[in-house]
């Protein structure tokens, strides 16, 4: 009789989890297919999808691949579960994953994940790493619940399973514990993390997996439950079992700590610190990696320099060091963008690991403007956090980020060279080149332009300036109705929303994870990019594939200010490269001593460096028109300037592998070479000293 319930519950659970899973299927296609409907009578969708990897022009009405966990094409529940309980012995020979094989060639960036970049991912998100596991637990714990209770599993002994990798319950206490405070438990731990979190999911798979869960949980009830009904014995059998298990379990507990952390110091230090070796995972399958997982992923040096702008606002300077090196790059973001726009093509295609292979000492600046609302001001609010506008990017945040560099700089090479200071004649020991994009170009010259009329050195000894924002008067009819509707809409807008990005990390999240879908199901990713380059006027960048870089995750992601908003669309209406107006003659004066704000365009004459201004044949957020505006400004003005233009898009400069860009950038900065005659003198000055 029993043999007859096992078959009827197995044939009846395969029919459940076919009949769901095929009628989740439908549902894909149909969107996918709806979606491709659409895509096919839009009107210029062959210009916005051309070149970006991944995307029919054409699209089919073709079902969804299978979900990665069911690559096999049947139900992969036993396997997962099986992932979970791999004995301990076979984690002693078994590394991390080369990730070679886990990433998407179509998620930008392709880099692996590594024990390094799980140990950083800790320390960037400590703060949130006791909050996620502590609702990773409950979460996992409510899922396997019905399955914990009905196979009898001791609650020690699940979570030993679940988070530390004790596989069978038939061992003795005595190894259970040694095994505890044996390295290789933390050894298993990492590698069943690995290889359950390892890849990124997106909603539709998140749902095939929950679905196949919940059904293996129902069915497993129902056959305890059928078992028992037909074996009191068997009731008595498990009751005893689960209650003498738990007896043990706490005897267990009380002799030692099964989940206690394993103290850890660093050698060399006289006083070492026992630290917690934590392992920081995304139960939700989202993808967190920062910028320095990527940079030392790929094997490069990574330092993170804190700087806190005369405002109150910390920032974060990332840094590619080359200690030594004379010649230093500075490369600024642009809106909605941070670090991770300079790395994200990995080692060929990104222009922070081409300066530095160049020799160049490579500081990337991050902009204010982020979720978490990094201040000194632990308790500042949301509305005080997004009042700035373009103006304290150019007059706080630059200004900042750059006499740190000059600071690091100045204080590493004085400990090489001790004469320095002495043979520098009051030119700067290093040569810094800043490389800049779309709101980082406008950010920099405004910089420049008032240090200039403050008296105050810059630091800077070339610029190159890759479709820089500041003039926006030939665009669009869609942003011709932002920029009324901002400038109608302001001292409404600004107090109820002071910012410009997404409040909770459950949004966050599902943004992330939807980025993976638009890679999933081509036409649905197609209609997507398509609607959002229709919004930033036909640009055809790849804004799906921007979206899906790591930055953008749910535990923080930049975002932009509405007087960041504002001050472009007063800049539009101006037909000027202007600083911020305040709305009245009487705020202004006090801000620039002038009833109107500073037209920056007309003190062009005070930039000293070269300047190289490259331009997008194909971008349609800031048009080469505008660019050469910049360009024609500064000719006229006496500036030395370099004018370039590419068949590229507004992002293409940044999230696109482009070798032609790389060689015209790297070929530019290569014209600022920082002299040798110095370093000759000093050394032999040093060695008649000796």
């Amino acid at each position: 009789m029993q043999r007859l319930v096992d078959n009827v519950l197995a044939v009846a659970k395969e029919s459940v989890k076919t009949i769901t899973y095929e009628s989740l299927n439908h549902i894909v296609r149909l969107i996918n297919g709806i979606s491709a409907l659409l895509l096919a009578i839009l009107p210029g969708k062959t210009s916005i999808l051309e070149g970006i990897h991944g995307w029919e022009l054409r699209p089919t009405f073709r079902g969804p691949k299978f979900p990665r966990w069911m690559e096999n094409g049947v139900s992969s529940f036993n396997q997962f579960i099986h992932e979970l309980s791999v004995d301990s012995d076979a984690s002693s020979s078994v590394g991390y994953s080369s990730g070679e094989e886990d990433c998407d060639d179509n998620i930008i960036p392709a880099s692996p994940l590594s024990q390094s970049s799980r140990v950083s991912r800790a320390s960037s998100f400590n703060k949130f790493g006791r909050r996620q596991t502590r609702w990773t637990r409950l979460v996992f714990s409510l899922l396997l619940c019905p399955l914990k209770f009905l196979l009898g599993i001791p609650l020690y002994l699940f979570h030993s399973l679940c988070y530390r990798g004790v596989a069978s319950p038939r061992d003795t206490h005595s190894s259970k514990l040694s095994r505890v405070r044996s390295t290789r438990v933390q050894a298993l731990k990492d590698h069943f993390i690995q290889r359950t979190t390892d890849r990124r999911r997106g909603v539709i798979e998140d749902l095939h997996l929950a679905i196949e869960i919940y059904i293996e949980s129902i069915f497993e009830f129902v056959h305890k439950a059928a078992h028992i009904v037909l074996s009191p014995s068997e009731m008595f059998r498990v009751l005893f079992g689960w209650f003498s298990s738990q007896s043990n379990g706490s005897e267990d507990i009380a002799g030692g700590d099964l989940n206690a952390t394993v103290p850890t110091s660093t050698l060399g230090e006289d006083n070492p610190t026992p630290t917690e070796r934590k392992t920081n995972f995304h139960p939700l399958n989202t993808d967190a990696r920062t910028c320095r997982d990527v940079i030392t992923e790929l094997g490069y040096p990574y330092e993170a320099i804190p700087v806190v702008t005369a405002d109150g606002y910390v920032l974060l300077l990332e840094r590619i060091p080359r200690r030594e090196s004379r010649k230093v790059v500075y490369l600024q973001h642009g809106i909605m963008d941070s670090s991770m726009g300079w790395v994200s093509n990995g080692v060929v295609g990104s222009p922070a690991f081409a300066a530095f292979d160049q020799g160049y000492d490579v500081f990337l600046g991050n902009l204010r403007g982020l979720v978490s609302r990094e201040h000194v001001d632990k308790s500042i609010s949301s509305r005080q956090y997004w009042h700035y506008s373009i103006n304290e990017h150019g007059t706080e945040d630059i200004p900042a980020m750059l006499e740190k560099i000059h600071e690091v700089k100045v204080s590493e090479l004085k400990s090489t060279h001790p004469l320095l200071e002495e043979e520098s004649n009051g030119d700067e020991p290093y040569k810094l080149c800043a490389i800049c994009h779309s709101l980082g170009g406008a950010g920099i010259l405004m910089y420049i332009i008032t240090r200039r009329i403050e008296e105050k050195p810059h630091r800077l000894s070339r610029l190159i300036l890759l479709s820089p924002a500041g003039f926006h008067d030939d665009s669009n009819l869609m942003f011709t109705v932002v920029e009324y509707i901002f400038l109608l809409l302001a001292p409404i807008l600004v107090p109820l929303v002071p910012g410009l990005y997404i409040p909770t990390r459950f949004f966050r999240m599902l943004l992330n994870k939807l980025a993976r879908d638009f890679h999933n199901y081509p036409a649905v990713g197609g209609l997507v990019q398509t609607l959002m380059s229709y919004v930033v006027g036909g640009d055809s960048s790849n804004w799906i594939g921007v979206i899906g870089l790591p930055h953008y995750n749910m535990n923080d992601m930049p975002g932009v200010s509405l007087l960041v908003a504002l001050h472009l669309a007063q800049m539009k209406r101006a037909k000027k490269f202007q600083m911020f107006d305040y709305g009245s003659a009487a705020a202004n004066m006090e801000m620039y001593g002038s009833p109107e704000p500073l037209d920056l365009g007309e003190y062009y004459g005070l930039i000293d460096v070269p300047v190289d201004l490259v331009a997008g044949h194909k971008d349609k957020v800031i048009r080469p028109s505008m660019v050469r505006k910049h360009y024609k400004l500064m000719r006229d003005s006496g500036v030395e300037v370099s004018y370039n233009e590419f068949e590229y898009a507004h992002l293409d400069f940044t999230f696109s592998h482009h070798e032609e860009l790389l060689a015209y950038v790297m070929s530019r900065l290569r014209l600022v070479e920082p002299a040798r005659r110095l370093f000759r003198e000093n050394s032999v000055r040093l060695k008649k000293k000796e």
